[in-house]
């Protein structure tokens, strides 16, 4: 099936008598008939369902749409994206262990990346992605265990060099982790270019209409971990909680999902409700038709904007001559998304007068959603790191992004008309 298809009937398979809409299992636990029955489950010898922050069925067939939306071999939701990086990352980290990220990342991530997984003993090292292959490969340590990146950065716009990265960490033995957010399987899907796993902050596009926070985690199955196993002891050897199963050796291409929900999501939580992974299916449903009114109205406004002479800068990877257009045709010929992010001339003060001027474009935190809406993420989401970091992860004091909703692209350009205006 084609991926407008897959967004309509995978994960979710009716057969006679049954809902002809996914239903929500908005319960806890679920009965078994004997003591034996629940044990299996316990001892992950069989499969089935006990307690919904493992798993549920109206997760799982949503999980099972994204995955196949992938490409992947597995995938669980989470209860946010920076839920699903985390666990991306600590699935295959320890203390003592360190990782390699671009540090052109959501500030959410940068953060939790920079100060809060330091604290639990887990080293991350942030380049420029834009370095050339033998300068970036001087980052390696013996103890690198995954390198990570977004397909097109937050808020920066810019595009990740897939083949590149997946060449350095597959030479060194480690996976390559792509948070795949903005673009959505529906314009670019990372496993067919050398990434391993794929997170999304499905909050976003997937979502689509900004009701319900999630997060999701797709396993590609192609990294063999065992023949790296010295540096995945956690999927590689016994796992003494679990009676001493081997991860790798007892779900093979499953492993680290697997490993990630029984474990992880066991441990620490942070499971998506069966309400949210309802919304976030309804979502799913349109996903296809809203990314391609998303880029076609976002073209549209970085063209308006690019020719108007109170704009300092325009960087959209859609927009012929920018600077990552040629990559974002090598691995999104379709069109990349709905961000851009742009400046006014004037400095901050006009910026913020722009911003206030805007009728029906909000400001919000959100980004990647029906409702157009724009932010300053100097001051909004990377208002904690410092001025060195926003510099490091290519943020001007001047950027705005914004995000190109699904409106009459008329409509929305007439809106910054009438702001620019009133500067």
């Amino acid at each position: 099936m084609k991926q407008e298809t897959k967004c309509i009937h995978e994960g979710y398979k009716p057969s006679k008598g049954e809902p002809r809409q996914l239903p929500i299992y908005q319960s806890t636990t679920f009965k078994y008939d004997t003591s034996d029955e629940m044990g299996k489950l316990f001892d992950l010898e069989a499969s089935g369902y006990f307690y919904t922050r493992l798993q549920n069925p109206t997760n799982d067939s949503v999980a099972e749409k994204i995955c196949a939306l992938e490409g992947g071999v597995a995938a669980m939701l989470t209860s946010s994206g920076q839920a699903a990086n985390f666990y991306a990352i600590f699935n295959i980290c320890q203390a003592g262990d360190h990782f390699i990220t671009s540090s052109a990342i959501y500030g959410g991530t940068y953060n939790l990346f920079a100060v809060t997984m330091p604290k639990m003993g887990i080293e991350c090292t942030f380049v420029d992605q834009d370095l050339p292959e033998e300068e970036l490969a001087k980052y390696f340590k013996p103890n690198t265990k995954a390198v990570f990146g977004e397909t097109v950065t937050n808020p920066t716009v810019t595009v990740f060099d897939f083949e590149k990265f997946a060449r350095l960490a597959h030479s060194h033995g480690v996976p390559l982790i792509v948070d795949n957010t903005f673009a959505t399987p529906i314009n670019c899907r990372p496993f067919e270019h050398g990434a391993d796993i794929v997170t999304h902050s499905t909050t976003k596009y997937m979502d689509g209409h900004g009701v319900g926070v999630g997060g999701c985690i797709v396993d590609s199955g192609n990294f063999d971990w065992m023949k790296y196993a010295d540096k995945f002891p956690g999927l590689t050897t016994p796992d003494e909680s679990y009676h001493g199963i081997t991860y790798a050796e007892k779900f093979g291409k499953g492993a680290y999902i697997t490993k990630a929900t029984a474990q992880l999501m066991r441990d620490l939580g942070s499971i998506q409700s069966p309400q949210n992974a309802f919304y976030l299916n309804l979502g799913l449903e349109t996903l296809a038709v809203r990314m391609e009114r998303h880029c076609q109205n976002a073209l549209k406004v970085a063209q308006f904007l690019k020719g108007h002479e109170k704009v300092e800068w325009v960087h959209y990877a859609g927009l012929e001559g920018d600077k990552y257009y040629d990559l974002a045709q090598k691995y999104m010929p379709n069109g990349t998304c709905g961000v851009l992010a742009f400046a006014v001339k004037g400095g901050r003060e006009k910026s913020i007068k722009f911003m206030d001027s805007l009728r029906f474009a909000s400001i919000a935190t959100h980004v990647a959603d029906a409702k157009t809406c724009l932010l300053h993420p100097a001051s909004h989401t990377h208002r904690q790191l410092s001025e060195t970091q926003l510099i490091e992860a290519g943020i001007s004091p001047d950027l705005i992004r914004f995000s190109v909703g699904i409106e009459n692209a008329d409509d929305i350009i007439d809106d910054l008309k009438q702001a620019f205006d009133k500067i």
